[in-house]
């Protein structure tokens, strides 16, 4: 179900949203070579609850049966990782590496989510490029975030925008409307046709999030059920933010 939020439930969803991009903030300026991710884990977690937030992804249900709940704050995904990789104290980040971190906050009964990849040490031209494209895929496709408009308008932009660089957008995951709920309608693909989907309306929230492959499409899962990455071992990027859908051009609600 799609929700329209109040001028007062987007305040305090914009409280959860600047938390969220706190974290990231900070995550940035501490991620360095001959960390675990398992240290980058626990830094945003004692920083979102000093800032009275929640970390909404730990305790989130895989709904498989056999795999546990997701066990972190964050997600940190390295390299040929895309999404959903779970932190922990053996891997460890090393120069050159790209490391894709997703987080979601939780504050005043809302949600905040964004992600981001960063690029740790001396990264070559090639990762560089990849991780500027997916960032500006998201721009070029919240261009048409805007009332009146519809989601494929979104998804179309960002799938033409990182096919002129031969790269690949993941089609199995997607973005997403966020509120009171972490994952709400819509759904927000990452390929698509103008006009198609739903509509657009002030007021709504969305999570949009290219998920870019440098190299072939497909994709696996790891035994732990919750890590994707790329089948051929390519480099893959993320990029995301929480935006609101106003009359004129989309907020951005997970940048400070």
């Amino acid at each position: 179900m799609v929700s329209i939020k109040s001028e007062r439930e987007i305040e305090l969803m914009m409280e959860a949203c600047r938390i969220t991009a706190e974290t990231h903030d900070m995550l940035g300026k501490n991620i360095k070579p001959g960390m675990s991710t398992y240290d980058l884990d626990k830094m945003a977690e004692e920083f979102i609850k000093s800032k009275g937030g929640i970390p909404a992804q730990k305790g989130y249900p895989s709904g498989v049966d056999g795999v546990p709940d997701f066990p972190s704050t964050l997600c940190v995904s390295i390299n040929d990782e895309i999404i959903h990789g779970i932190p922990n104290k053996k891997t460890i980040i090393k120069d050159g590496d790209i490391v894709s971190i997703d987080l979601v906050v939780l504050k005043n009964g809302f949600h905040g989510d964004a992600a981001r990849t960063h690029l740790v040490g001396n990264v070559s031209e090639e990762a560089k490029k990849l991780v500027e494209v997916t960032k500006q895929a998201f721009f070029e496709g919240i261009k048409f975030a805007k009332e009146g408009n519809r989601v494929g308008d979104i998804s179309f932009a960002i799938n033409e925008y990182v096919q002129k660089f031969g790269y690949s957008v993941v089609k199995e995951f997607q973005g997403h409307g966020i509120g009171r709920e972490m994952h709400e309608d819509p759904g927000v693909p990452n390929y698509g046709k103008k006009g198609k989907g739903m509509r657009l309306e002030k007021g709504m929230t969305i999570a949009v999030e290219p998920m870019v492959i440098q190299k072939k499409p497909d994709i696996l899962e790891l035994e732990d059920g919750w890590t994707i990455v790329t089948e051929d071992r390519s480099l893959a990027a993320h990029y995301e933010n929480t935006i609101l859908i106003t009359e004129k051009e989309a907020k951005v609600l997970t940048i400070i």
